[in-house]
């Protein structure tokens, strides 16, 4: 059982992770939907091709100040989930590009069970019945307030399959290498960043020509543009490295169920930002419905039984990885099982 300071600690890092995923997630998503809407950068694989790169400069930076200590990760893993990650990123653009915004919304909220369904598969998860039921509750809350107009077509609906599997993939992935290779999320996104940079600097004109007809290389950078893709990319630093963080913290399943409080911040937000153009009382209540199913969620999967994970694959002595503060001051996550939600 783990002492009350241990504890304190422990829940004070997740507080931590938590707020830094969900400012610089609601951060990104705000300054690129300005980005977007009032410079009309529509370029949205080749920009995330440009956050990757950003993220990798960093942790060449951090590996050189020895911030990131040595690792490795096989080839073979980095490829499979980098492929998960793109196919995710393309996956989702084209989703909603093809179908209507509910149906979009809908496809996300279809994240929670598929990654249930992978914990449960994979890792034999157990959940008790008010995790589930709390579960229900946020899809029910966040359907109410995002979900409206409903369309869908067949291929529509391909592009939403590929985007909902290989984004719970994708996530999963990132809890399945930290774990099976000992990994803090520095090292992780070390491995992984150069990877998705190259790929997506590639792929993504050619991408965003296809989903908007609009060629890169013709766009108009003027300052204001350029400021706001410049700070896209920064925040893209934290939003990477926080993602890792929090799904090596607790699971794919909690980053998703307690992740949707982004979605409730992002709606406010622009409502006080964009207008209070489609804020009603629905939309009011849906927020509340969702809140409270994410409080009730965190309660219960943290009672004994409420989540229980039994390891089915044998895990490297992590007895060398646990994380402290380096001699250079700078905080690591923790890969323990007690710290996981």
């Amino acid at each position: 059982m783990a002492s009350p300071r241990k504890s304190e600690r422990k829940a004070l890092l997740d507080i931590g992770a938590w707020f830094f995923n969900v400012v610089t997630s609601v951060g990104i998503i705000m300054v690129n939907k300005a980005l977007m809407a009032r410079y009309s950068f529509t370029f949205a694989t080749s920009l995330t091709g440009m956050h990757f790169i950003t993220t990798t400069l960093m942790t060449l930076v951090f590996r050189w100040l020895g911030l990131i200590q040595p690792s490795h990760l096989p080839t073979p893993e980095i490829l499979k989930f980098v492929l998960f990650a793109n196919l995710s990123i393309v996956g989702m653009n084209v989703s909603l590009m093809w179908n209507s915004v509910g149906f979009y919304q809908i496809a996300k909220l279809c994240m929670i069970p598929a990654s249930c369904l992978l914990e449960v598969v994979f890792d034999k998860v157990r959940y008790s019945r008010g995790t589930k039921l709390s579960i229900i509750v946020v899809l029910i809350g966040v359907a109410v307030c995002t979900v409206s107009d409903v369309s869908v077509n067949g291929k529509g609906l391909m592009a939403a399959i590929i985007a909902v599997w290989s984004t719970c993939l994708q996530q999963y992935y990132v809890h399945f290498l930290q774990k099976k290779y000992a990994l803090n999320s520095f090292n992780l996104l070390g491995h992984t960043a150069p990877f998705q940079a190259l790929s997506l600097v590639l792929l993504g004109p050619f991408v965003d020509f296809w989903l908007t007809g609009k060629r890169i290389d013709k766009y108009d950078y003027a300052l204001p543009s350029m400021f706001f893709i410049a700070l896209s990319c920064i925040i893209a630093v934290g939003t990477n490295l926080s993602q890792f963080i929090c799904i090596g913290r607790f699971s794919a399943v909690s980053f998703q169920v307690l992740g949707h409080m982004k979605t409730i911040f992002v709606l406010i937000l622009g409502f006080l930002f964009f207008g209070k153009e489609g804020l009603n009382l629905q939309v009011v209540l849906g927020m509340l419905i969702a809140i409270i199913g994410m409080v009730w969620y965190g309660n219960a999967s943290s009672k004994p039984g409420g989540k229980e994970r039994r390891a089915h694959y044998s895990l490297p002595d992590r007895s060398a990885h646990k994380s402290t503060t380096n001699n250079n001051g700078f905080i690591t996550d923790k890969l323990h099982d007690d710290d996981k939600v």
